[in-house]
């Protein structure tokens, strides 16, 4: 196999970096790359969290298990397998359950703050930020929160204004300047052409 190449893709919550990663990951195909999510790295903040949000911050560092996260990208790179945690947003605990995960040509990292990892910074071959304005981040958040993981309007609004929107000013907008691109997350265009650079990947 290939020198293993690691592509991060961050941005705000509600930014387009998921519908990004699942892009490029469909481009370039399941024998060649894989994703692994932030979100599956998340600390257990079960004593936290209500059925509306409660007080867990997920958007700052400190709730991301990052050393885990640099050590199995580092096993990747080393062409080995790794077994992912996974998070249930129900709970708030990771499950018992794994998801193993065998190394690939492109190794796509995606998550809100994987560019403000120094550890992570130094594993990453290519970055990409997707800058998308706060209203309309907001609304695509709210309706996922709503339509996925059972949250109410209230709750959403509470949470991005008190905890995401100022992580993100204080955390994940700064973290833009280690990103090799930034592109504008409204605009398909944007995203097609970022996807059509990583063509000659395939």
């Amino acid at each position: 196999m290939k020198t293993t190449k690691i592509i991060a893709i961050a941005g705000g919550s509600g930014s387009g970096k998921t519908f990004l990663s699942k892009q490029l990951y469909k481009l370039l195909g399941d024998e060649k790359s894989a994703i692994l999510y932030q979100d599956n790295y998340y600390i257990d903040q079960s004593d936290k969290f209500d059925y509306d949000g409660g007080s867990v911050n997920f958007d700052h560092p400190e709730s991301i298990d990052f050393d885990l996260l640099a050590k199995h990208i580092s096993l990747l790179k080393r062409s080995e397998q790794v077994d992912i945690p996974q998070y249930d947003f129900a709970t708030h605990k990771r499950k018992s359950q794994t998801l193993s995960c065998a190394p690939k040509e492109i190794i796509i990292i995606e998550g809100i703050l994987v560019l403000s990892s120094s550890k992570v910074r130094a594993l990453v071959d290519e970055s990409i930020f997707v800058d998308t304005p706060e209203d309309i981040r907001y609304q695509r958040r709210l309706k996922r929160d709503i339509a996925e993981r059972g949250r109410t309007e209230e709750g959403v609004h509470k949470q991005f204004y008190s905890q995401v929107k100022p992580m993100h000013d204080q955390f994940v907008e700064p973290s833009k300047q280690y990103a090799h691109f930034v592109i504008e997350g409204t605009r398909v265009e944007n995203l097609n052409a970022t996807l059509n650079r990583f063509e000659s990947y395939c």
